[in-house]
């Protein structure tokens, strides 16, 4: 069983025109190095495979999942 992932929150209140305000939360999850490195090569294998594929106008090698 995969226990759930916990986040760093971040609050920030930004002022947003007439006098009101925005209230931005921004969550970063805790992952230990291991997980953080996994994650971070499937996030640059997929950017790759994107600009690869419009890469020379559309000429791209990368294999479509859709």
């Amino acid at each position: 069983m995969q226990s759930a992932t916990k986040y760093n929150s971040e609050i920030k209140t930004v002022p947003f025109g007439n006098g009101k305000t925005i209230t931005v939360e921004h969550l970063t999850p805790i992952l230990s190095p291991k997980e953080r490195e996994k994650r971070k090569k499937e996030i640059e294998q997929r950017l790759f495979d994107v600009f690869s594929k419009y890469r020379n106008g559309g000429t791209g090698t990368a294999n479509s999942q859709n």
